[in-house]
């Protein structure tokens, strides 16, 4: 407790700009003047092992050539002998103790090239050609000279970690999933990217009209990318606006009715089985709890009290997502109101220790071609833009959404600006 009030306090004082003093200068394992001056004044640092200690370990090691070493010798094995009295060894293992070529089955019988049976419909053996293949390396080139794979190439480039925002959701209804996955499996090879975001707005968005359907659909997409994209974090975005409830009650049944599909005991089991890696709250309808007198304020802090206890963070990364700091043509908040607005919905969820990221809607274009941005026109300059500027000490936690088919100024032009508050960011895909 007392070291997550040390955290906290520091981290806000961090985003005011204002320092704290670090550990007494005269402890002797203190290794603080060893850090950038910008370190935030919660990071300290400690030696386990001052230098001069280190110094006479390894001369304990090393002297007289060595023989201290030589004379500790390694761990006696662990060693079973079945012929000995009242030990039993298992006589039904599998195998015929012999050497065989590489591909070959183990035994007679056995699986051609030794690919193992599936106990279930789930792959649970991958194929290196379609991962690797001659076939998968073509689909991988070609990925990478699309608008996406040139905006992948240059976020990394610029040091942001970059992932994919995809929508497998209608591609899953067609019966295209297999399709649509390896194509995006093929640009996420790129390098620097980290990983998929494969929906948004599941659950809220209709496009499911049962539990099982939802639940079917994150199975497959999640099956499909782990055999196709080995190593990539999976993440979905999505709501649980009765978290926002807290103990009311009559909001959670309410809130509950209407949107059946955004059980929080349903997604939770997402994250339990492994089928995601990420899991991206929207904070869009903290301002919709007026009836239950309950303000968008306490709704937030509602919301991250029942995301702690159900202790999702031990299963996946935590993210939030807000979309209040754009507004067509661009913010028009004042510096004044651009710092409570970051204390609020950037700072509070990250204090709240249970969102690790906060991810920013920095630009968006609709339908009709009117453009939402949180900066002026072409990147000029406003407070909100500023503000958000400063928060170099949390630049890692910050994470912002890019269309390279839309671009502001150009897909370089635009990720260079971005990667200068950001420190991830989600390249979404035609």
């Amino acid at each position: 407790m007392r070291l997550r009030q040390l955290f906290v306090i520091g981290l806000a004082l961090s985003l005011l700009g204002i320092g704290v003093p670090a550990w007494s200068a005269d402890d002797p394992r203190s290794c603080n003047d060893l850090m950038a001056a910008d370190t935030p004044a919660y990071v300290v640092c400690r030696w386990m092992a001052t230098p001069e200690e280190a110094a006479e370990i390894a001369r304990f090691w090393l002297d007289n050539d060595g023989q201290n070493m030589r004379d500790s010798g390694p761990m006696n094995p662990i060693v079973v002998d079945c012929a000995e009295g009242g030990v039993q060894c298992a006589t039904d293992s599998e195998g015929d103790g012999e050497m065989h070529d590489v591909g070959s089955p183990d035994v007679e019988g056995g699986e051609d090239g030794g690919q193992p049976e599936c106990a279930t419909a789930e792959p649970c053996f991958v194929d290196p050609d379609e991962v690797t293949g001659k076939a998968f390396q073509q689909s991988a080139k070609q990925a990478a000279e699309t608008p996406a794979g040139q905006a992948v190439k240059t976020a990394a480039a610029s040091g942001m970690r970059v992932w994919i925002d995809t929508e497998l959701a209608d591609d899953h209804q067609a019966g295209r999933l297999a399709e649509t996955a390896k194509k995006i499996a093929a640009l996420a090879a790129q390098p620097g990217v980290a990983g998929i975001r494969f929906s948004s707005g599941v659950g809220y968005d209709q496009k499911f009209a049962t539990a099982e359907e939802l639940d079917a659909f994150i199975t497959s997409a999640s099956a499909a990318l782990r055999k196709l994209a080995p190593g990539k974090k999976l993440a979905v975005q999505t709501a649980v606006p009765v978290f926002g409830c807290g103990a009311d009650e009559e909001c959670k049944r309410a809130v509950t009715g209407k949107q059946p599909l955004l059980d929080p005991d349903r997604i939770g089991a997402w994250l339990a089985k492994g089928l995601v890696d990420q899991l991206s709250l929207d904070g869009g309808h903290f301002a919709r709890y007026a009836p239950w007198r309950i303000d968008p304020a306490t709704a937030q802090r509602n919301q991250w009290i029942q995301v702690r206890a159900r202790a999702w963070d031990a299963y996946a990364q935590i993210a939030a997502e807000d979309t209040g700091f754009a507004a067509a043509g661009g913010s028009r908040l004042t510096a004044e109101q651009a710092t409570q607005a970051i204390t609020d919905r950037i700072a509070a969820p990250l204090q709240d220790d249970a969102a690790e990221t906060v991810t920013l809607w920095t630009r968006w274009q609709d339908a009709q071609g009117r453009v939402s941005r949180v900066s002026g026109e072409k990147w000029a300059a406003n407070p909100t833009w500023d503000q958000l500027g400063k928060l170099t000490s949390i630049r890692p936690r910050l994470a912002t959404l890019y269309d390279p088919v839309t671009p502001e100024v150009d897909v370089a032009a635009d990720l260079k600006r971005l990667s200068e508050i950001f420190g991830q960011v989600y390249v979404r895909t035609a």
